[in-house]
Parts: structure tokens; sequence; C-alpha cells
């Protein structure tokens, strides 16, 4: 008989499940990934909880997917009700979900058609065909230093970063790398033959970058005068996580057709969990794509259109973006107040979508916040990197920046 339930037993419990679900992987998992300590049992609004019944604030949101949070009362009660109707049909026939989800993200964007994917390296690899099958016999990509497009080959082919490169070259051939934000420098690598420019509005993987509006009109034009096309990668920043549906929507308003980029690559909060990405893209590269020329298995699903969809409608009559812009600038409020701490250097970021720039690594800092029941990453060795979901309360940024502080306070320089 099983001794009664308290929290050193509900601990010893949920560590020894996580020692097995270790060796089990370390077995036979393929070992891409270093993993926090934490086995993830369920979860309830900005809170993952573990198997230890211990809560975690999560600032991370599954990399910017959870962007309701956990367990959604209006997504759960969608998908319980689409899960006893069919959960995949193939791309050969019609569902009733798929066409409603394109004309929302053709009207939020200001662009014309979609083409629904799985993953965000999908939707690059689409914009990438889609952009040579257009400017033909032009073939040339150049994206930015820094940058993250995915790690499917001709995603991590624009990815400018090296560390992720460099083991798998030679990588697809064609492809050069821009100085960040460098009009100049644009300028003198864009020539005739380059087919496309693919920027991320703001970087994630590079440390939660943004553009500058300069460096966008430039691309912008430049691209229209050499015959070439604007690809925007929102798969991180947008779909609400600056408090506007695309971030490029700072330097171009949908009704401002002749600014916008020519397509757009999403993913991550699309289908809030269930794999769905997509290419957004104007009705002069779609003209160049014919029946056949490409296509997918899973994307566009019934199941994640319909949770997609839910998401759309959840934000809006919950005005979520106001909040992600209200809230967020609360964030940084709280974050900038911390620069009076040696190691740090910087914040940056918009909306939900923020980061602290440290002078030193900061994985051991995510470790300890972990520790305390915080969930957060560090990308680009010194930044520590912060997506919360949308409906993340200044309570718990306030609780989670109060045990930051003499965290960072006892680093040494």
């Amino acid at each position: 008989m099983w001794p009664k339930s308290g929290p050193n037993l509900m601990l010893s419990f949920g560590l020894m499940q996580l020692a097995q679900v270790k060796e089990l992987e370390k077995r036979y998992l393929l070992g891409t990934y270093s993993r926090y300590e934490l086995l993830a049992d369920r979860g309830s609004g900005a809170y993952l909880i573990d198997k230890s019944n211990r809560r975690y604030l999560d600032l991370l949101a599954g990399i910017a997917v959870n962007a309701l949070g956990y367990n959604h009362p209006r997504i759960k009660q969608v998908l319980r009700k689409q899960i006893k109707r069919p959960i995949h049909v193939s791309n050969l026939i019609y569902h009733e979900y798929q066409g409603r989800l394109a004309e929302k993200l053709c009207r939020i964007s200001g662009l014309d058609r979609a083409f629904f994917t799985n993953s965000g390296t999908e939707s690059i690899e689409g914009c990438l065909k889609f952009a040579r099958a257009f400017a033909r016999p032009k073939f040339r990509v150049l994206s930015l230093d820094q940058s993250f497009h995915g790690r499917t080959f001709g995603a991590l082919s624009a990815t400018g970063q090296k560390q992720y490169r460099e083991q798998f070259e030679p990588l697809v051939p064609g492809f050069d790398f821009v100085k960040f934000d460098d009009v100049e420098d644009l300028e003198r690598k864009l020539t005739d033959d380059v087919c496309a420019v693919l920027i991320e509005t703001i970087q994630g993987e590079g440390g939660i970058r943004p553009i500058s509006e300069n460096f966008y009109r430039a691309a912008r034009e430049l691209t229209k005068k050499k015959g070439a096309v604007l690809i925007v990668d929102e798969i991180q920043c947008g779909l609400g996580r600056t408090g506007q549906w695309f971030a490029f929507h700072r330097f171009a308003p949908p009704a401002g057709k002749e600014m916008l980029p020519d397509m757009v690559a999403i993913a991550k909060p699309l289908g809030l969990g269930i794999p769905l990405g997509a290419v957004i893209l104007n009705e002069k590269v779609s003209a160049a794509i014919q029946a056949g020329q490409h296509g997918t298995t899973f994307g566009g699903g019934p199941l994640a259109c319909r949770a997609s969809l839910e998401y759309f409608d959840t934000v809006e009559q919950e005005n979520l973006l106001d909040r992600v812009r209200a809230v967020g600038w609360y964030f940084r409020q709280r974050l900038e107040g911390l620069k009076d701490i040696q190691v740090v250097k910087e914040v940056r970021g918009e909306g939900l979508m923020l980061a602290l720039e440290l002078t030193i690594p900061g994985k051991e800092i995510v470790r300890q916040m972990l520790q305390q029941g915080f969930i957060f990453n560090c990308t680009h060795d010194t930044v520590l990197r912060f997506l919360p979901p949308f409906i993340i309360t200044e309570k718990q940024i306030d609780k989670f920046v109060r045990a930051l502080r003499p965290v960072l306070e006892a680093q040494k320089a």
C-alpha cells in the first residue's frame, strides 16, 4: 500500500519518474537537446506543472508557441469537439477550416494568399522555392548576419550563425549574408542575380535584435528596383507577440500595399502547439506557382486549422494585442530597473519578446532560476530571452523580477 501523499512524497516520486525518463531517452533518443531538469505533467495559465506537482512560471511559452498559456478553456473546448471529427485528410480533399484560416491570415497581413506548412523551417523552405520560381533565372538569396531561419538545408543555408552551419557544410549554394541593419552593405551585395532578401523583423536566436525602419524600407525599395522579392521571417515575432499581428506592421501597415513584403513566413503560435505554419504571399509571387509544384502532407489539417481559428478569435475578443503592448511595456520597464546591476548590459525587444543582455554567459542564471520555479532560456550565449504567454500578469512579472535581481547581483562581472 502507498503511504499517504504529501509534498515530500510527490517530490520523490516525481524525481524518480524524471530519472526513468532520462534513462530511457539516453538509451533510445537522438541526443540533440540540452533539456532542463523538469518532467512536464500539466499546465494552467502561465504555469507549467511538473510530475512533482511543482509550479513553474513559464516565461518561454514553449519558445513562443503557447501564446494563450496552458489549458485555455476556449481552446480546450474546441479541441474536444474537433477531435471527434477527422483529425487528418489529405490536401487532395477540401475541409471547412483551411479556406477560412487563409482568409484570416490575408486580412490581417494585407497580403493575398496563404500556403500551409507544418513548421517554421518548412515555411522558409516554401518561401525560398517560391522566390526562385518567381525570379528565374535569378537564384541568389541574401539574409542577415546572426539570423536564424531553421534547420532544414535551405533554411540552414540562409542562417547567419556559424555554429549552426559548420558541421553540415557544404550547404545549398547561392546564399550570402549582409551585416545586420547595414543599408550600405545591402546595397553593395544586392546584385542583379539576387532573387530574394530574407530578414527577421526581430532576430530571435540572434539575441532579440529588431531591425530599423530605415533598413526595412531600404530592403523593400531595393528589392523592387532589382526585381527580387522581400521575404520577412515572423516565425517568432509574428502573430501578436509584439502587440501587433505582425512586427513589420510598424513599418508597413496592412493598408500600405506598396511597403508590404512579398512573402511572410509564420508558425510558432499559429496552431497553439499543434504543428502548423504558413507562407503568406502576394498575388504577384503566387502567380509563379502552379498546381503540383509544391505541397505538404500535414500542413493545414482540420484539427490544426480549427485550433488556429479559435486562437485568432480569442486574441481579438479578449483584446490581447492591447494587453501584450501594455504588459510588454511594464515587463520592459521592470527589466530596465535591473540595469544598475554590474552584469546587466542592455534591455531589448518589443511587446512580449524581450531580452536582457548580460556581460557574462547566462546559462547558469537560467539553471538557478529554474530551481526557483521560472522557465526562460539563454540565446547567443549572453542574452536572457523572454517570450511569455500573452496572458501573463504584472503580478507574475513582479514575482519573477524580484527573484532574478539577487541572482544577478551574486554574479561576478
